[in-house]
């Protein structure tokens, strides 16, 4: 999500963070530490891609290329936290959840989709947002929870 948003190109994104993964892995075996890795990737996906817009820049001229300001890359954290988090939901939960606020469908439509009761819908998307609310509290509110 963080190398879309600089580059707004979803496979030259994918390439992006191969790219730095496997730069970050040949200087891992070449005895370098890292203390934060965390924060060494996203660094190291944020060069490859403004690398990767340089190069862009000097074939198509400058004009053409989108800038990447720190809104965006804020937004892109935030959104990867988001979607690490769903990914830990359990995987029924998870399902329930991206059904109703990714597909759009009413508890009742889950509920037919899946051959269980609404109440057990209700019960899904409760834990859903309740295990969210606690993954992506780390010090603020998150904000965007009720927007989900």
């Amino acid at each position: 999500m963080y190398a879309l948003r600089i580059v707004d190109d979803a496979d030259v994104a994918e390439d992006m963070v191969q790219e730095a993964f496997m730069n970050t892995w040949e200087r891992l075996e070449g005895g370098l530490e890292i203390s934060n890795f965390k924060a060494f990737m996203y660094r190291s996906v944020r060069n490859e891609c403004l690398s990767y817009l340089s190069s862009l820049k000097e074939k198509v001229g400058e004009e053409f290329i989108p800038e990447a300001g720190e809104e965006e890359i804020d937004t892109s954290f935030r959104d990867a936290r988001i979607w690490k988090a769903i990914d830990e939901l359990p995987e029924k939960c998870r399902e329930i959840f991206l059904m109703s606020k990714r597909d759009g469908y009413s508890n009742e439509e889950i509920a037919d989709e899946l051959g269980i009761s609404i109440k057990t819908v209700k019960n899904q998307m409760t834990k859903a947002f309740s295990r969210l609310h606690e993954a992506l509290n780390s010090g603020h509110k998150p904000f965007f929870l009720p927007f989900l």
